[in-house]
Formats: structure tokens, sequence, C-alpha cells
């Protein structure tokens, strides 16, 4: 065979590996990206959970009261400590502000306008949770206001709890008062309602 025909026959070496993917991305690398972190769900059904709850608890609990506890004796559950004494207060919660209900009327309506203008950011189960009390609690008793003797935003709510030594409230009062307090411990720990946390 000739030279010629040896050149001719004779394959050409295969290209180096290397060189053949130099330039090229590295195909694995790519895909173990991290992938892009998944959208927050917002916590409104958190707060729509926990305000049903609590507006149901206080409404059944002052239906129960009309109904067996006004015009009878107390009802001693710790002695003398703790009793379900039945009674209408005119003003806010604990009592306080008899002559005002008008005012606190329209301080809940506030409440609850607030409360759904901060749901448009609400990505914390705290928050929600806190907001759900609140909105509950105030639902409830401008409830009463709303409905109850002696007329339309004038109405006196239902209050039974009766510490020794205590204002008397009812069960709306105790969520606006776990709620508030939440908030509170969240504002103080610099967590927002859109679940970021800020330091002063």
């Amino acid at each position: 065979m000739t030279e010629a025909e040896r050149t001719i026959t004779t394959p050409e070496p295969a290209e180096d590996a290397s060189a053949s993917t130099e330039g090229r991305p590295d195909e694995h690398a790519a895909g173990t990206e991290a992938e892009p972190a998944a959208p927050r769900s917002r916590r409104i059904p958190v707060l729509i959970g926990f305000a049903a709850l609590a507006y149901v608890l206080d409404v059944l609990s002052k239906l129960w009261v009309v109904h067996s506890l006004e015009g009878h004796q107390p009802i001693d559950i710790l002695g003398h400590y703790l009793r379900l004494d039945a009674t209408r207060n005119p003003g806010a919660a604990f009592g306080m502000g008899a002559g005002m209900t008008v005012v606190f009327t329209l301080i809940a309506v506030g409440v609850v306008a607030v409360i759904a203008r901060l749901s448009r950011r609400l990505y914390s189960l705290p928050w929600a949770i806190a907001l759900g009390l609140l909105l509950g609690g105030a639902v409830g008793n401008l409830t009463d206001r709303v409905l109850r003797s002696p007329g339309s935003f004038q109405g006196r709510v239902v209050d039974f709890v009766h510490p020794e030594h205590f204002a008397i409230f009812n069960l709306a009062d105790s969520a606006i008062t776990c709620g508030g307090v939440l908030i509170v411990l969240l504002t103080f720990l610099g967590i927002d309602p859109d679940g970021s946390r800020h330091r002063d």
C-alpha cells in the first residue's frame, strides 16, 4: 500500500473529550441551581378561622346568658372568686366608658376596617391569630351594640364573667385582650404582619 493510500484510509484521531466540551456550560451544575423560593401564602384563612371561632363562642355564650342567666341568681364557679352574673354594659370592654356607646361602636367599625386593610399583606401566622381574635371579639360586641336594646348602635353589651375584685366581661372582651397582648408582643419582637423582621 502506497503512502497516499495509507493517508486516505487511516481515520482521523478522535478529538479530546475535554476539548469537545470546552466552552459548554456545565449541565450538571445548571441542574443543581437553587430553585426560586415558592411564593408565600397569605394567612387570611387563619385570620377568618380564629375570628369565626371567637365570634361563634361569644354569640352562643351570650344567647345562653340571656335565656338562662338573666333574672336569676349568679352561678358560683370558684366559690366567690369567680361567678357568672349577667349584666348589660353600655360602655367598652370591662365596663369602661359607660355612656359612650356610639363612640365605641364607631371604634369597633374602625378596627374591622383596619384589620381588613392589614390582611392584604398578612403572611405571619402569629399575626393572623392575633388579628383573628381581635376581629372576632370586636364583631361580637359590635353585634350587641347594633341589635340589642335600647336601639341600633346604642345597644348594651351582654357581660357575665365576674372575677372577684375585677370588672365583669364576656368572651369577646377576652378575645380582644388576648389578640391585643399578642400584637404588642409581636411588635416588641420586631415581627411585622408580612412575616418580616425589623430592628430598631
